[in-house]
């Protein structure tokens, strides 16, 4: 199974890359199944319905999000009953949606997706680690084949994520940072690794934003209203091949191109 994972979806320029490149890049690397962070997909900051469904008509079969999740006034009601949009596994019990869900892909069998927030100098949510473990234990005898996404600030929290569930899941995928690192990797025992994926939308920007006001706000330390860049389009992703008989990761490749 080729699985490609896209980086945060930053607004309208971020869902216009994705519709622009998505089904290049399915044929290029004959993927089975896309799964992109979207929880920067509407106006930058959190996700609607009509968002989602813009981005699964260009050819996403799952959303995972974060912190920004519940943003905007619809996210509630339409993440409780799409089961294709997750939310953090750790948020405290009670909260809607869900944090991992199995899908079937169209040649390649199941696959189990799971999505956790990290808690170092992010907002306060139960343990990740202890939250991926009992979505794995529920998702585990239904398919080999787990991706974890690990929304997180920390560099170490993400690595700390990625040994720790190496050999039980098929790959942790880091997000949230919109700035794509170069460490991606098959660790020991299986699991392919990558400490952030990037994103998706502006070139040239600050995560997405207007470089200015960004700027202006660490010289002076004032408060900046942040606008979407527009301008050239980026696109930052991962295609992972994965054994669907075993789960283990046989490669992890960076996706970085200019749309």
């Amino acid at each position: 199974m080729n699985l490609l994972f896209i980086g945060d979806v930053v607004g309208r320029p971020g869902r216009e890359a994705v519709k622009a490149s998505l089904a290049d890049l399915v044929r290029q690397h004959q993927v089975d199944f896309t799964i992109a962070n979207g929880e920067n997909a509407a106006g930058g900051m959190g996700i609607t319905s009509s968002v989602a469904d813009e981005l699964f008509q260009a050819g996403v079969d799952v959303l995972t999000t974060g912190n920004h999740v519940w943003r905007q006034r619809d996210a509630v009601a339409f993440i409780e009953s799409d089961h294709r949009v997750l939310r953090p596994a750790n948020y405290p019990p009670g909260t809607p949606g869900r944090g991992g869900e199995v899908f079937v892909t169209a040649h390649s069998g199941s696959i189990g997706v799971v999505n956790v927030q990290g808690r170092t100098f992010m907002h306060p949510v139960d343990c990740p680690f202890r939250a991926a473990d009992s979505e794995i234990d529920h998702i585990r005898g239904r398919t080999n084949v787990i991706i974890l996404d690990v929304h997180a600030e920390a560099t170490s929290e993400k690595l700390a994520m990625g040994w720790y569930l190496d050999g039980r899941v098929s790959a942790v995928i880091g997000t949230h940072t919109h700035v794509q690192t170069a460490d991606e990797r098959v660790l020991p025992k299986g699991t392919a690794y990558i400490t952030d994926v990037g994103m998706a939308g502006p070139r040239d920007s600050i995560l997405g934003v207007k470089v200015e006001p960004v700027i202006r706000r660490f010289l002076t330390g004032m408060p900046a209203k942040f606008e979407l860049e527009t301008g050239a389009l980026m696109l930052n992703g991962v295609v992972v091949e994965i054994s669907t008989e075993t789960g283990t990761a046989l490669s992890i490749e960076r996706v970085a191109m200019e749309v």
